[in-house]
């Protein structure tokens, strides 16, 4: 509010400048996903909402997806204010999709001691042979490497060295990227990078950064969510629930909330996929691992289907996001215990209910044949009283049999009982 009311009195008194000059400030810390995508966006149009001078991302990314990326260098071309990509702080690194990012900015600059390169696209999905992957690789290879180039040429840097990061994965220092001209500058921090923007021209606006204010742009609550859940760990979790839900519907008919679970699960996951698509080969082993956990249970062998079930398991959810770029990887710690806790949910949890389905009815009719009780009446073939289970029951019986004799019961028909003298 003070800033808009400094700024209207400067336009009514001449002899006044200002000096409020403002930048906008997000940090990108993590793999580049769709939130990121739309947080870079929604933060864009603000600070030109705003009229900041420009907008700073402060950024450390292994990589990302390729279709973030994408969007991310299309709204770049598309800012209304000049964007200044920073790599920081010491230690952080520009990867994969970073590279892209960075050099796509206005204004690529970086702190010193960082890391900028290895941009090579990693190829989603799979699952095809290795021939056919190799082909798609070199193909997408091929047209990432015609990208780099053209952001390169367009931002004026160095394009020899921007095609081998991506056919070469080629990586290099901050000192030695500036001293190729792949970025602008070296900041020590936002402070020191702002007094080094001070005067630059980009695309026809002079920067007036000293002394400015710096005001972040948080991230909101949805971009927040969708940024923790758009994670391999959010899929294979996902995969569990859908697993574990539809398998404990199907071992205890009725219970409908394991049900409505798994397949609500299973909606998501296969919503996220078209995002970050799963490895065919390895979804296969995980879906064998199930069929071998309960076809043990209907048919023991002594562990040795669970056994291989595990195994299975094991290399399939390794598998799961081996295509996945930098930064989507499934650690190998949630591998080991999704493993173990999928082997404990099917022997015990699913192989007791489908156990005691199969055990003998404890209640109801059923439970009367076999047992012995006396007669209270004579009973023949056409009538007779039995007292059993609490209740007075009709009984016919073969062999007449006289009141007070015992009798077993062999059967049921509707309300009465056929039973038969017992020796």
């Amino acid at each position: 509010m003070k800033r808009w009311l400094f700024i209207a009195m400067a336009a009514l008194l001449p002899g006044i400048t200002t000096h409020a000059a403002q930048v906008g400030l997000i940090k990108i810390d993590g793999a580049i996903g769709p939130a990121t995508a739309n947080y870079i966006s929604r933060s864009l149009e603000v600070a030109a909402n705003q009229n900041d001078e420009c907008l700073v991302i402060e950024m450390n990314t292994p990589g990302g997806l390729i279709n973030s990326m994408d969007d991310i260098v299309q709204e770049f071309y598309a800012a209304k204010i000049p964007v200044a990509v920073y790599v920081s702080p010491e230690g952080a690194m520009a990867g994969s999709a970073g590279v892209y990012i960075t050099l796509a900015a206005d204004i690529a600059a970086m702190a010193p001691h960082t890391t900028i390169g290895a941009a090579h696209p990693v190829e989603l999905g799979g699952g095809g042979d290795e021939t056919t992957n190799s082909i798609e690789m070199q193909k997408t290879g091929n047209a990432y490497t015609t990208v780099m180039q053209t952001i390169a040429e367009k931002r004026h840097r160095n394009v020899e060295w921007a095609k081998s990061s991506v056919t070469d994965s080629k990586a290099i220092t901050s000192e030695e990227a500036l001293s190729l001209n792949t970025i602008d500058l070296i900041a020590a921090s936002v402070p020191d990078l702002l007094k080094q923007l001070d005067g630059r021209k980009v695309g026809g606006k002079t920067l007036h950064t000293l002394n400015a204010e710096v005001v972040e742009i948080p991230m909101s609550a949805g971009e927040k969510f969708f940024q923790l859940f758009w994670q391999p760990q959010v899929m294979m979790l996902l995969l569990l629930v859908a697993i574990y839900g539809i398998i404990a519907e199907m071992s205890h008919p009725g219970a409908i909330f394991p049900g409505v679970a798994g397949a609500l699960a299973l909606i998501l996951l296969l919503y996220m996929s078209a995002t970050l698509p799963l490895n065919i080969a390895g979804l296969a082993l995980i879906l064998l691992a199930v069929a071998l956990f309960v076809i043990d249970i209907f048919a023991p062998t002594h562990g040795v289907l669970t056994g291989g079930g595990i195994i299975a398991f094991f290399l399939g959810a390794l598998m799961l996001f081996n295509h996945a770029p930098s930064g989507y990887h499934l650690p190998v710690t949630w591998i080991i215990s999704t493993t173990l806790v999928t082997a404990a949910f099917f022997a015990f949890f699913v192989g007791k209910g489908i156990r005691a389905q199969r055990l003998p009815k404890s209640a109801g009719a059923e439970t009367m044949l076999g047992k012995t009780v006396n007669a209270l009446s004579r009973i023949d073939a056409t009538s007779g009283k039995v007292f059993i289970e609490g209740e007075h029951w009709n009984a016919v019986s073969e062999t007449p049999v006289e009141a007070g004799q015992p009798v077993e019961v062999t059967g049921i028909e509707g309300l009465t009982l056929k039973v038969k003298p017992k020796n």
